[in-house]
């Protein structure tokens, strides 16, 4: 029996799996580390924390499953995205990393698009330049930490560092790579434009591959630490949006998945690059060779429900836990009993500004039609509704682009509401899948660790043996066109709303 290991560092955790050649998870191990904020906006991690918590768990997984060392043929890496891992001569990082979500770089912003227009940004790198990805973060480091960009030899992303710890190679994949904002998304390289434009040194920069690319092997010292071999491949791997696409089985022209978290993404998959108006979408390569895929949806879908659940439900919480009962379990009670439209109650979910499907960081939330027949139950379905018009508005982006979704997946902790899956069904005109087991970017990145060492003939082929659909959700047309009416009130009032909202931010 042949083994694969998918690695995938998050935010708060490392999460490493060992799956055998029947795409079974045989042991899982999380290792958790902090986030450091020096500063308001700003958000850093150690790179050393992430070191620690690859090596414990790859050991901690290998040695609890008892396999053999040479069983294990691959590791596959999945990572947050964005991060800025800077690399002295002797491979040490230089300092803390600054992380995905940090928003520090927002003048450097504005010199990019000095440096280059818009138009040209979108052409290249597919997206507008955003204080969160990689490119600003670069230039902040050399204009405010010079003797920091003096000394530095190698950028990476955060789960190519930890390829370099494994490997001693200095590489990257396409999809975590398009995060950067340093390549030529359409021709899957690094653009020769932006990097001279923005003066960086292509030589500091890994090497790129296809996600299922075996970059290099385990250093004999990882592998003596960890239970492996010197013949242990590590493939290219992923974003891990990208992984946690092949961990659901997004991996061909049409199908698409959404997950209903904190924030909540519609991630669509297509065979051929395309070209969203004013990156009202973000456009990346994905882990499937000669793929693309788009990413939107609202910053503030779960968050939404968290606020109003501490601010104006605490009556809920409280019953919840005398009744020993989930709190969401009745919130889809009683969201359930209420109907389509909410009574004529629309909710805007953008409590933190907005990157897609609308750039616009002065734009906030705000209930429009209340009444007094409003209830609880009425302002809780509205600000799901809300989510789920924001997510079929990037639907409607792909429609105009000749995409059309015919298979949605659904995942994350919203989708266990039958209201939700409902909602997005009707919206997006197509059933809704959840999934068997839902094993996300780790699983993803073990594929592409399967089909890169062989095990697998494609992602594509593994992905249809091992990931199933556990049940589906349909619509009725007249539920479908109740929906669209209010949508079309909801995208009205955005637009009528929008110059509002930055008098207001401005005041």
């Amino acid at each position: 029996m042949k083994y694969v290991l998918g690695v995938d560092l998050g935010t708060s955790a490392t999460k490493t799996i060992l799956v055998d050649e029947k795409g079974l998870t045989v042991a899982s191990k999380e290792y958790a580390y902090p986030m450091y904020q020096p500063q308001n906006g700003w958000a850093e991690q150690d790179p050393h924390d992430w070191k620690r918590a690859v090596l414990e768990t790859i050991s901690q997984v290998v040695k609890e499953a008892e396999v053999k060392a040479e069983q294990v043929v691959g590791i596959g890496l999945s990572g947050q995205m964005h991060g800025c891992v800077m690399l002295d001569e002797k491979g040490e990082p230089l300092g803390r990393t600054i992380l995905w979500c940090d928003q520090r770089s927002d003048k450097q912003v504005d010199e990019m698009l000095e440096l280059l227009p818009m138009e040209k940004w979108l052409e290249i790198s597919a997206n507008p330049p955003l204080a969160a990805w990689t490119a600003a973060k670069i230039l902040w480091i050399r204009e405010n930490q010079p003797e920091v960009y003096e000394k530095c030899r190698h950028i990476l992303l955060p789960k190519d560092y930890i390829r370099y710890v494994l490997t001693g190679e200095f590489a990257t994949d396409v999809s975590d790579a398009t995060g950067m904002q340093l390549l030529d998304v359409e021709n899957r390289c690094w653009s020769k434009e932006i990097l001279e434009a923005l003066k960086i040194d292509e030589r500091m920069l890994g090497k790129v591959y296809e996600s299922q690319e075996i970059t290099g092997h385990v250093l004999p010292e990882i592998a003596e630490k960890c239970g492996l071999t010197v013949k242990t491949a590590v493939v290219a791997g992923g974003s891990d949006n990208a992984c946690a696409a092949v961990g659901t089985g997004i991996v061909q022209e049409g199908q698409a998945f959404v997950t209903l978290g904190t924030s909540s993404v519609v991630y669509t998959h297509f065979n051929r690059y395309i070209k969203i108006p004013e990156g009202g979408l973000h456009v990346c390569c994905c882990a499937v060779p000669g793929c693309w895929h788009s990413m939107g949806g609202p910053m503030s879908a779960g968050l939404s429900i968290e606020w109003f659940k501490d601010k104006f439900c605490q009556d809920l919480v409280w019953k919840a836990k005398e009744q020993n009962r989930s709190f969401y379990d009745m919130v889809t009670e009683l969201t359930d009993q209420i109907p389509i439209g909410s009574e004529r109650l629309i909710y805007l979910p953008f409590l933190m500004g907005e990157r897609t499907p609308h750039m616009d960081p002065f734009y906030r939330g705000a209930f429009l039609g209340l009444n007094t027949v409003h209830t609880q139950a009425h302002m809780l379905r509205a600000i799901m509704e809300g989510v789920v018009y924001c997510l079929a508005d990037c639907n409607n982006m792909l429609k105009e682009q000749g995409i059309e979704v015919n298979t949605l997946r659904v995942c994350g902790g919203g989708s266990r509401s039958i209201v939700y899956r409902k909602m997005l069904a009707a919206l997006f005109r197509c059933k809704i899948h959840r999934l068997d087991k839902e094993e996300g970017a780790a699983y993803g990145a073990a594929i592409l660790a399967g089909a890169g060492t062989g095990i697998y003939s494609s992602i594509q082929e593994a992905c249809n043996r091992f990931i199933k659909e556990k049940d589906t959700t349909s619509f009725t047309l007249e539920d479908a066109d109740k929906y669209q009416q209010f949508h079309q009130i909801y995208d009205e009032m955005y637009e009528a709303l929008r110059v509002n909202f930055t008098k207001l931010a401005k005041l």
